[in-house]
């Protein structure tokens, strides 16, 4: 054991001779400080992407994350050895070497993967050429217009950029166009589907210069069959049962009042469900939104009908009432006058009396109208305008006045269902096709 030498080794840092010949030999008076291509032109760096995955797309938030495997490819002209093989060398390596500085610009979280060994590769090839892939899971912003929501197309983009090198250093490009990027056409997720995407070069404009820029846009269909199940069918149902009080006799005041406020309360719970999941952004109106009000408004005004109903039934109860004791006063104070006769005939419940209370009635009224008309000729200018203004005040009354109030309950029968199917005609056809 005394004559056993142990070599020493400095393993915080890499040495020569820790490394291959052919690494070695490229290692030898290699810079890593300084890009290739010094003081000849930029570096040409050429990126592609395969989409592993898309996690999860927030519309509180308005980001999506994703795993991405992204590549570049650049030409080292210090980095070529004899042969046509490749070196595919230890990630740990790229402390090594010059590697660029790109970022995502919108990246509001991200981190490298690094079970077991962090996710890198580098692959040298004999003409220069090198090959540096990694994993990145990043939370990106994407700005969406939810104007629309749940009919809506959402276009988000994955933005590359340099940091540092401008476009007199580095220049980005796609290797190969669209077909760069893979893993859209595959991917899966729970309400979106990838209607399609493409990928274009733009260049980045800041104060310190021009840096180079690669965006990829891709655009998210929402599923919209999960918010008709969820949302617009049991909206649709409740709008159905407030109509089910159209059918319900006026003199059931607790069956009535327990649908019309039954339904209410239960649209408000719907509606207040339908936002939990939602930015609290006033400028957004949703087409969800939209949509529950219109439903909202149909069972609040279902509950209103019945209210009018039953207040012109309990003034036309109240109208007969005055009029038979109005008859009955009237022959009490003949004495001699037959019994008026009162019955009712058809649901706007006429009133027939004997004729001879209806002599007393017209000699009354005719000794009114006299007394009315020698008031009119002592003050002839007063008594025409108070008649024009008696008449008017009639006139609109008149409007307002239902004789059959049951007719409210045959009307509302159809005219609710119709108005309803032709509102959603409308609004299906604005936010599907406009």
């Amino acid at each position: 054991m005394s004559g056993c030498v142990f070599p020493s080794h400095n393993w915080g840092e890499w040495n020569d001779s820790q490394l291959q010949p052919t690494i070695q030999r490229l290692m030898k008076g290699y810079n890593r400080y300084l890009r290739p291509n010094f003081n000849e032109g930029p570096v040409e760096i050429g990126m592609s992407l395969d989409i592993a995955s898309i996690d999860a797309i927030s519309e509180i938030n308005m980001d999506y994350t994703a795993t991405i495997f992204l590549r570049q490819r650049w030409r080292d002209s210090r980095l070529v050895f004899p042969g046509n093989e490749s070196v595919s060398v230890d990630g740990r390596l790229v402390s090594l070497l010059w590697i660029p500085d790109t970022f995502i610009p919108d990246s509001k979280r991200s981190f490298l993967h690094d079970v077991t060994v962090e996710n890198r590769l580098i692959r040298i090839f004999s003409n220069g050429t090198v090959l540096y892939a990694l994993r990145i899971t990043a939370t990106i912003a994407c700005n969406m217009d939810l104007t629309k929501y749940p009919m809506d197309k959402q276009v988000c983009t994955l933005q590359l950029e340099s940091w540092g090198y401008n476009l007199q250093d580095v220049v980005f490009y796609w290797t190969r166009g669209n077909d760069s990027v893979k893993g859209l056409d595959i991917l899966r997720l729970a309400q979106y589907s990838v209607e399609s995407y493409y990928t274009s070069v733009s260049e980045a404009v800041y104060e310190t210069g021009k840096y180079p820029k690669l965006v990829l846009h891709f655009a998210l269909r929402r599923n919209v069959l999960f918010f008709i199940l969820e949302t617009y069918v049991p909206s649709v149902l409740l709008v159905v049962l407030s109509w089910v009080s159209f059918w319900i006799s006026q003199s059931s005041v607790p069956a009535r009042t327990c649908i019309g406020v039954t339904t209410v309360l239960t649209m408000t719970t719907l509606m207040m469900g339908a936002r939990t999941s939602l930015p609290n952004a006033n400028c957004f109106i949703k087409a969800i939104d939209v949509y529950l009000g219109i439903c909202f408004t149909f069972i609040f005004g279902a509950l209103l009908e019945y209210a009018c109903a039953h207040f012109y039934t309990m003034q036309h109860h109240t109208i007969e009432d005055i009029h038979r004791a109005l008859l009955r006063d009237l022959n009490e104070s003949n004495g001699n006058g037959p019994i008026p006769i009162i019955r009712s005939t058809q649901p706007n419940h006429s009133v027939e009396i004997s004729s001879t209370a209806e002599e007393h009635v017209e000699q009354s009224l005719n000794s009114d109208t006299k007394n009315n008309a020698g008031s009119k000729e002592d003050m002839p200018g007063q008594g025409c305008g108070l008649s024009s203004v008696k008449d008017a005040s009639r006139r609109a009354a008149a409007i307002f006045v239902v004789e059959n109030p049951h007719n409210i309950d045959r009307h509302a029968r159809t005219v609710f269902p119709t108005a309803f199917l032709f509102v959603n005609i409308l609004y299906w056809l604005y936010y599907l096709f406009l």
